[in-house]
């Protein structure tokens, strides 16, 4: 890493395969302190950026690390690095979709939706290493009504834990899992009309997600099969969960097994069209959004690169 300024891709879209051949890359951490362990391992990441010749920024409020990822771009940083939580993983990457700047991560929240199936998931030193010795690879984005997301997007049952999970001042997995048991009971499926590949289908979901990773985060696996780099999102529609279903549907979610399970509806396309009765929450990795009785879900291939471990297949 350095802090030369040369322009290294023409295009964008191009994944680079030669890491050793193109470093230095200027580059450029933006930490988020208040997400999970980006706090403790401070001092870390200092003395990581400083033998580099890497530049620190700091969050200081919602929506900030955006801000400060376009910033990087605009001043010819060609690897701008996430470190924090899934939230920060999404402005950050918002910022780059289409840029000639790759993502970094070094993942320091619960969920880790994106760095998990990238491979990344892991300590402080792997992630750090994997900037010096990875390669950039690109993957598809998504967008929900407009709003870009990297791993999954949703409404229904899981949007409402969004909100009440992002509420919280101190979380993690035990308070996530502490939350969707309380709100489960007076939960109630919704309708949705859900238009794909020139077809027209009705769901009664108890929550409905589109999913660009495989997961939500902590393994989670929402949709078995997905792939960041195939031009696709996957949609899946969840069925009443009652007492007797929940403990299968709730197994077969972490060991990646759901599409085996009587009821999941999953579904592959580059668009989805989503129309429900009501105004509602809409989730994009977790963050959360305001949207009307119509959403539309888009891919948008190949439109980000992310510094990944060289023996990743995405």
């Amino acid at each position: 890493m350095g802090g030369g300024d040369t322009v290294l891709f023409s295009n964008p879209w191009q994944p680079c395969n030669h890491w050793s051949k193109v470093s230095p890359l200027k580059t450029r951490l933006i930490i988020n302190l208040r997400s999970g362990r980006a706090a403790r391992h401070l001092d870390e990441l200092r003395e990581f950026a400083a033998r580099h010749d890497a530049a620190i920024v700091l969050t200081e409020r919602a929506r900030h690390a955006r801000e400060l990822a376009a910033a990087a771009v605009i001043a010819g940083c060609e690897l701008v690095v996430a470190v924090g939580g899934d939230g920060t993983m999404n402005e950050v990457a918002g910022a780059l979709i289409g840029t000639p700047a790759i993502l970094g991560l070094v993942p320091c929240g619960s969920g880790d939706g994106l760095g998990r199936p990238l491979r990344i998931h892991g300590s402080i030193a792997r992630a750090c290493d994997i900037l010096l010795h990875g390669r950039s690879r690109a993957i598809d984005t998504g967008t929900a009504d407009g709003h870009a997301f990297f791993t999954a997007a949703g409404i229904g049952f899981e949007a409402e834990i969004a909100h009440r999970f992002n509420s919280l001042r101190r979380r993690g997995f035990a308070r996530y899992v502490s939350i969707v048991a309380r709100t489960f009971w007076g939960w109630r499926p919704q309708a949705y009309h859900v238009e794909h590949n020139g077809a027209r289908e009705e769901f009664h979901a108890f929550t409905l997600a589109v999913a660009n990773s495989d997961q939500y985060g902590n393994d989670a696996r929402i949709a078995p099969g997905a792939r960041v780099d195939d031009g696709l999102l996957d949609l899946c529609a969840v069925p009443r969960i009652t007492l007797w279903n929940a403990l299968p549907l709730a197994a077969r979610l972490m060991n990646g097994t759901l599409d085996r399970l009587p009821g999941i509806a999953l579904r592959r396309s580059d668009r989805f069209v989503v129309e429900r009765e009501h105004r509602g929450l809409l989730h994009t990795d977790g963050e959360l959004h305001e949207a009307g009785t119509r959403i539309e879900f888009v891919v948008r291939p190949q439109s980000l690169r992310v510094m990944c471990p060289v023996e990743s297949s995405v």
